[in-house]
């Protein structure tokens, strides 16, 4: 399904070839992301990648990377998280030369320009305002402040506006690039239709450049102290409640991770989970309603999100307690448990019929864990996970404890939500 190679100058290559498509993914992945950034340069690693597409010795400004990528009808983005970087394009495969040398170009000559920064500044202030004005978008940022409290973890991707418009200065962002763009914290990866034969040579030919390369820069691991419910909120006049409830979790490592994702499945995964039935479906109490799991090298989050109408949202915090302690003390039936597979795995298996979430999934896999698993092997560890192990997982995260809430909402008064909680 895939193979794995390393250049000389210490990049690591993933190919994944898919002969029933004709698309190709290029994609580049960078172990840096805002947990690796000081307080003062949080943002920074986002900044970084807006300016890598404002201009290289090639192509010296954004139009012309843009026109160049438009002009073969491709898919291009980048994306910042808090423990690694991406850029990416897809195209059809007779493009995979324009698609790793524009990559390569953007990695190896961007020139930083001063005032593209500058103006640049700008830009990220709206995305910043268009997150903050998206109570969906919003909640999710609000809730691992709440966990990770006074942790990197819960400082924002974006940084705070004052960072960006001041702090963060071009000398200091080119710097930071320096210092982490290192070629052993690179990760090319290829998937979709190519020449296998010729694959590594290719690649090598536009990535087999020089970069600084040393062990890379560590993170302050996150260990949760926390000892009692811990109440955020974000105050916003609107109708409709933004809720995330949840708790401290696992790494991406933990063998738990598996039983983890299906309590998330069973809670609120889908249209016939527990939650959507009991909170959508018999009381009406909101639109949408569910559960997800995040995982980082250290640590992890569980979570349940709902947007629920401002006179329901007692009612819906106290049924999303219910469940949560019923399903700590009853443990799934067989039915319950096979069609939660079935889900995981089903889902699963679609998303990697594309080659940008193919090569996805195998990049962050090793850049992440330092290790790949094929699809098998993924899919046989869901399907050994027993109804035991669920409600052993469940009993262990889901610790009344260590609850946080996150709101945004017309709110202001944090003691009757946390004498709900408790």
């Amino acid at each position: 399904m895939f193979k794995q190679e390393k250049l000389a100058n210490g990049i690591q290559l993933i190919t994944a070839h898919r002969a029933d498509t004709q698309a190709v993914t290029v994609l580049v992945l960078v172990k840096i992301g805002s947990r690796y950034e000081s307080l003062d340069l949080n943002g920074v690693s986002h900044f970084v990648e807006h300016l890598l597409f404002k201009g290289t010795r090639k192509r010296p400004n954004s139009l012309a990377i843009s026109r160049a990528l438009d002009g073969i009808g491709a898919e291009y983005n980048a994306f910042t998280a808090k423990d690694h970087t991406g850029y990416y394009i897809k195209a059809n495969s007779e493009h995979l030369d324009l698609a790793l040398d524009m990559l390569s170009d953007m990695f190896f000559n961007s020139v930083f320009d001063a005032r593209e920064m500058d103006k640049e500044r700008g830009v990220i202030v709206e995305e910043i305002n268009m997150y903050n004005d998206n109570p969906l978008m919003l909640i999710n940022d609000i809730f691992e402040e709440t966990v990770f409290a006074g942790h990197s973890l819960g400082r924002r991707i974006s940084g705070p506006k004052e960072n960006i418009l001041k702090k963060i200065s071009t000398p200091g962002l080119v710097k930071f690039y320096r210092d982490h763009y290192l070629n052993n914290q690179i990760i090319v990866g290829v998937a979709g239709n190519f020449n296998e034969d010729s694959i590594i040579k290719k690649i090598g030919g536009y990535f087999n450049k020089p970069l600084a390369s040393h062990k890379g820069h560590s993170f302050a691991k996150f260990s949760s102290t926390q000892k009692s419910p811990r109440v955020n909120l974000h105050f916003k006049d609107t109708s409709q409640v933004q809720l995330a409830l949840g708790f401290p979790g696992f790494k991406n490592t933990d063998p738990r991770v598996y039983a983890l994702s299906l309590l998330a499945v069973i809670l609120g995964g889908n249209m016939s989970s527990r939650l959507f039935t009991e909170i959508r479906e018999k009381r009406g109490l909101a639109y949408f309603v569910r559960a997800s799991d995040s995982f980082y090298e250290d640590c992890g989050n569980f979570v349940i999100q709902a947007g629920v109408e401002l006179n329901s949202l007692e009612k819906a915090i106290k049924t999303i307690l219910d469940q949560l302690k019923k399903v700590t003390k009853q443990p799934v039936g067989e039915a319950e448990l096979k069609r939660a597979k079935e889900f995981l795995k089903g889902k699963f298996v679609l998303q990697l019929e594309d080659s940008a979430a193919l090569i996805s999934w195998l990049g962050e896999q090793k850049l992440l864990t330092g290790r790949l698993e094929t699809v098998q092997e993924k899919l046989a560890k869901i399907n050994r996970v027993t109804a035991q192990e669920i409600k052993k997982v469940a009993a262990e995260v889901i610790n009344l404890a260590k609850i946080n809430l996150a709101l945004i909402g017309p709110f202001k008064d944090k003691e009757k939500f946390l004498k709900l909680l408790k």
